[in-house]
């Protein structure tokens, strides 16, 4: 009888796992980062320090608002971000 531990076929199927995994948190993470970057740009926006520099910052939030959906497509994290809000309107 063969230990599935050290079958080939079961520690490819592990390790693809473990990759395709650690690239969806990779994303996760720079999609946070673009998140927070655009909430920044947002509460700028509302600042009138900021007033000499408005169509800048909009013209920011329409950059980071267009590579947000691409790359939630690219990565398939709508649906991450459905579960998401799903969860907390169940919370609220």
């Amino acid at each position: 009888m063969k230990d599935k531990r050290f079958d080939d076929d079961h520690m490819h199927h592990h390790k693809g796992r473990g990759a395709k995994t650690f690239r969806r948190g990779k994303a996760l993470a720079f999609l946070e980062r673009l998140e927070q970057k655009r909430s920044t740009i947002q509460h700028q926006l509302e600042q009138p320090e900021y007033q000499s520099i408005q169509q800048i910052l909009v013209g920011e939030l329409k950059a980071i608002d267009m590579v947000t959906d691409e790359f939630k497509q690219l990565f398939k994290l709508d649906e991450i971000e459905d579960k998401k809000e799903r969860v907390n309107h169940e919370e609220n």
